[in-house]
């Protein structure tokens, strides 16, 4: 099987898409400021937007879409057949195959806990006077991680498709001195004669 471009162009262009929403998530995480209430001793949280939830979300069902397309058209590397045994090309797809899983799922992990913890706002706890009212946000860095495994997982990504299309054979199997035999057949046929009569 020979490396698509619509394939390799659609799986680079849902990562990078995927890589500028985790980074706009981290730009736009909600911030939090104490203020008291206005009718009574009570202090509540003011949170800024939820932009970076719906960013990391965003995110995490492109890097999703581009995970499915690609382990779709080589198959997952589990259930084809036909690729090469004991080469190169075999060994760099089996590791950029673990390589890619692994960065996508350490990247889904922090896009979907941040976006998750982002969104958590806290309600009234505070009362002037008693103990400070602690507003919970999400710590900076989180997104900034799954970016930074988004981009790993599209070099695992391309690297496991160009591996895997350098030792997929398509199902044809490369057999060593076989060919056709042009060898003469010991049954000759020979025209019928006809008999005079």
């Amino acid at each position: 099987m020979a490396m698509s471009v619509p394939i390799l162009a659609i799986v680079m262009s849902l990562h990078l898409i995927a890589f500028v929403l985790a980074v706009g998530a981290e730009r736009r995480r909600s911030s939090a400021k104490v203020e008291p209430d206005q009718y009574d001793e009570r202090t509540y949280c003011v949170y800024t937007t939820d932009a970076s939830t719906v960013y990391g979300l965003s995110a995490f069902g492109l890097l999703l879409l581009s995970q499915i397309v690609l382990n779709g058209v080589t198959r997952c590397l589990c259930f084809g057949k036909g690729l090469l045994t004991g080469t190169s090309s075999t060994t760099c797809a089996i590791v950029f195959f673990v390589f890619s899983w692994i960065t996508f799922l350490g990247a889904e992990a922090c896009l979907l806990a941040g976006s998750a913890r982002n969104a958590y706002h806290t309600k009234y706890r505070g009362i002037f006077g008693g103990e400070k009212l602690s507003c919970a946000t999400l710590r900076k860095g989180v997104f900034a991680a799954g970016a930074a495994l988004t981009l790993l997982s599209l070099l695992g990504s391309i690297f496991y498709y160009w591996a895997h299309s350098r030792a997929d054979t398509g199902g044809w199997e490369k057999h060593q001195n076989e060919g056709l035999g042009m060898t003469s057949s010991s049954y000759a046929q020979q025209p019928p004669e006809f008999g005079k009569a």
